[in-house]
């Protein structure tokens, strides 16, 4: 049996199971407590390992972080939203309080090694995966194995920058078609609209735009710091223009990183997951192939696909098993690699 591990900025998942795509036969969950950083979830880790390892005898462990992690040596680069982890050994952690073997990679490269086997991604040799969430994260799975490139990340589509005048690391595809990138633009489209009627600026059209935030506010109780990517996702499903060109925008600015994506890599299947992508296909999907369609090179018009994600919430649980299988026909003393590069 293998235990699989996901850790995230929100919430910590156990899963123990098989590496061949079965469901998990028993899951653990806790919420991440950030004032207790990285210490706290790794106790978290330790006491619900150890009530699980009570029903099942594991042979390695598998984790996908949610952050850089050097995948070969096993370690955590940093976390960007919980304290503590930074240059932390934690496959050597496993090793000397879960008594496992471990391997570690990041989420979305984790998330993608298990839609590649397993999900919209199966039967294809070339898959890239975009999460779309608090963040952009992305994963190349070649072959059925994550490529990692030589240094430390691949694939890191979401920290792409659109043009030449983007010279600030912040200004990246993130910024403008994440979770809060998206609710950001919300925000600032708001407070805008509503300075141009209190001035009386534009005529009638900046006073449809003022009418389209007052609604979108009152999604949130008047306060913009409440104002949320669902509240913006709500808003334009029902009409609003506001909402409906935030969403736009951030699918435009996604669709051409995806299509330099395909132009460079040319893969099968573009698996699109996150929660960010549950907004559907007309509200996201859609506009999103439109988009990629738009920038791609003309010649590959037409030799991808572009799909949403099949596994759901325990995705990167179906990666970490996937992982730490691998490990385990390895042998242990591979701990802290067990990541594949195609030939």
């Amino acid at each position: 049996m293998l235990l699989g591990i996901e850790i995230g900025g929100t919430k910590i998942q156990l899963a123990a199971g098989r590496a061949d795509g079965s469901p998990p036969e028993a899951v653990e969950r806790f919420e991440v407590e950030p004032q207790h950083g990285a210490a706290g979830i790794l106790e978290g880790i330790r006491q619900r390992a150890a009530k699980l390892s009570r029903r099942y005898e594991f042979t390695a462990a598998g984790i996908g972080f949610g952050g850089p992690v050097d995948a070969r040596t096993g370690r955590v680069i940093k976390s960007h939203h919980i304290e503590g982890w930074t240059n932390f050994p934690l496959a050597a952690w496993c090793g000397e309080h879960l008594r496992l073997p471990a391997v570690v990679a990041n989420d979305a490269d984790t998330a993608g090694l298990a839609e590649a086997r397993f999900g919209a991604g199966r039967g294809r040799r070339r898959v890239f995966y975009i999460t779309i969430g608090t963040g952009i994260g992305g994963g190349w799975i070649v072959d059925g194995q994550i490529y990692q490139g030589a240094g430390n990340a691949a694939a890191e589509i979401g920290h792409l920058r659109p043009g030449p005048e983007a010279t600030e690391p912040t200004q990246n595809v993130e910024s403008a078609s994440s979770g809060w990138g998206i609710a950001a633009t919300a925000r600032r489209r708001c407070a805008q609209a509503k300075a141009n009627d209190l001035g009386g600026r534009g005529g009638g059209d900046s006073h449809s735009y003022a009418a389209d935030a007052q609604a979108l506010m009152a999604q949130c109780g008047g306060d913009l710091e409440r104002l949320t990517t669902r509240h913006v996702a709500e808003a334009a499903a029902a009409g609003n223009r506001l909402a409906a060109e935030v969403l736009d925008q951030a699918w435009q600015t996604l669709g051409w990183a995806v299509a330099q994506m395909i132009t460079l890599l040319s893969p099968e299947v573009v698996v699109i997951g996150g929660g960010v992508s549950l907004m559907g296909e007309r509200l996201c999907l859609e506009p999103l192939r439109r988009q990629t369609a738009r920038y791609v090179f003309p010649p590959l018009v037409g030799s991808y696909t572009l799909r949403p994600a099949a596994l759901g919430q325990e995705v990167v649980l179906y990666g970490a098993l996937v992982l730490a299988g691998d490990l385990a026909a390895k042998g242990s003393d591979t701990a802290g690699s067990g990541l594949g590069e195609p030939a």
